[in-house]
């Protein structure tokens, strides 16, 4: 299954908007969001996908609380199944134990992948371009013989932005 893993847009539900139709469009199955939606836009977005997607409150969202029961959102950190994959996800990395397949967070802004042992901590970047020039997602695959990690990034500091990728491939 392939699962498009986002994180930190804050306000910028056009970013957002940009990275669910790239992970869309390149075979996404699910989506998740390690935080910091900041505005209900950015929920909306990921409901409106079609997609099966989870989500944790980031530092930032607290006027998303409310909203709760109408989106798949939850605090962290929170553990639940992808298929056969049982992830941790969360936004701040303070739950950072291998007691999952996938462990998801955020807030750092900055992309990060990593394996040990058999889980795989995955930080997919910023959307929000705040740390860097550019956006950052991440569509992951589970195989046979390890992950497949390919990293999208959209320049936000040129006048006709192409999303270049970033391909790896961590064994098991």
């Amino acid at each position: 299954m392939k699962i498009g893993v986002l994180s930190d847009p804050h306000s910028r539900s056009d970013l957002q908007a940009l990275a669910v139709e790239k992970l869309i469009g390149e075979g996404a199955e699910a989506l998740l969001h390690a935080g910091d939606l900041c505005i209900e836009e950015n929920l909306r977005r990921l409901k409106e996908s079609g997609l099966p997607y989870a989500a944790v409150f980031g530092n930032n969202d607290s006027p998303l609380l409310p909203l709760a029961g109408e989106y798949r959102i939850r605090q962290e950190p929170w553990y639940f199944k992808v298929g056969d994959l049982k992830v941790k996800m969360m936004h701040l990395p303070y739950y950072l134990t291998p007691d999952a397949d996938l462990v998801v967070y955020g807030h750092t802004h900055r992309f990060s992948c990593e394996r040990k042992g058999e889980t795989l901590f995955l930080n997919p970047g910023e959307i929000c371009a705040r740390e860097a020039p550019s956006c950052s997602c991440v569509l992951l695959e589970r195989k046979e013989r390890g992950w497949e990690i390919l990293r999208f990034i959209l320049p936000t500091d040129v006048a006709a932005p192409v999303w270049e990728r970033e391909r790896r491939f961590l064994p098991f």
